[in-house]
């Protein structure tokens, strides 16, 4: 069944939430600015970083639910979660320990600014187009997880209006195979229907994220990068309550 289209009154009072909402990530967003530019050291602006972006999500009343975190490895790990919306990467910067270094797809760096802000926050940067620069992101991915560099990913590579978890590419799993680290699946649920893909505004919505069990990945069980990308997305899927959109059939 089609879910109704909110009233006139009701999407009038969405857009000034809305409004609101913008506003209050839109300081955030300067205050980020500021402190990237003059604080020294990565760990230390991504401390302050993470707890501007939680202030905002709880002054925009979008303050999410959080469970699981005692699932996260002491020491570095590779984590994946699925992805909806924009917001699903503020929402984990902002609620995951300050360690993770989020990898970004790299369009994102034609925008001079967010590529500042992304890049001093200690963010990585990978091309989806294949190919050599795609490889040597991939191996950059292995050297930073061995010397220790804890990694978070959005292994669908992009996101769409159309509700469901799509395929999971495997360059977040060979990393994490290659290095010997653990794969720590992390379903997000919310964060489409606050700020879908074609919509300006956001809407209020229930957000949530859950930290599932570690997956090792020399499990025999996962004999190859794929194997192991299904065994998480099939984790993530009933925490995300979205759709299957898997295209391809994954074999052993």
């Amino acid at each position: 069944m089609t879910p109704r289209k909110p009233g006139p009154v009701t999407r009038f009072a969405y857009a000034l939430y809305g409004a609101y909402a913008v506003s209050v990530f839109a300081l955030g967003v300067m205050a980020c600015l500021l402190v990237v530019t003059v604080t020294p050291g990565v760990e230390r602006r991504r401390r302050i970083v993470a707890s501007i972006i939680r202030a905002a999500f709880l002054l925009s009343g979008a303050g999410p639910a959080v469970s699981g975190l005692d699932n996260l490895p002491a020491g570095p790990s590779v984590v994946v979660a699925n992805h909806a919306s924009y917001l699903d990467g503020l929402l984990l910067k902002g609620f995951l320990p300050p360690r993770f270094s989020f990898v970004i797809k790299g369009e994102m760096r034609r925008n001079p600014l967010v590529h500042f802000l992304l890049r001093r926050s200690g963010a990585r940067f990978v091309e989806r187009s294949g190919g050599n620069s795609a490889a040597k992101d991939v191996r950059e991915f292995v050297r930073a997880a061995q010397e220790g560099a804890a990694l978070g990913f959005f292994p669908e590579g992009t996101f769409v209006e159309e509700p469901g978890v799509m395929d999971f590419r495997p360059g977040a799993f060979l990393a994490a195979i290659k290095a010997g680290l653990p794969v720590v699946p992390i379903g997000i649920r919310g964060t489409r229907e606050m700020l879908p893909a074609g919509r300006i505004l956001p809407w209020p919505a229930t957000l949530a994220f859950e930290v599932l069990p570690p997956i090792q990945p020399d499990d025999p069980a996962y004999g190859n990068s794929k194997t192991l990308a299904e065994a998480a997305r099939a984790r993530i899927l009933p925490i995300a309550r979205e759709p299957d959109r898997r295209t391809t059939v994954v074999r052993g």
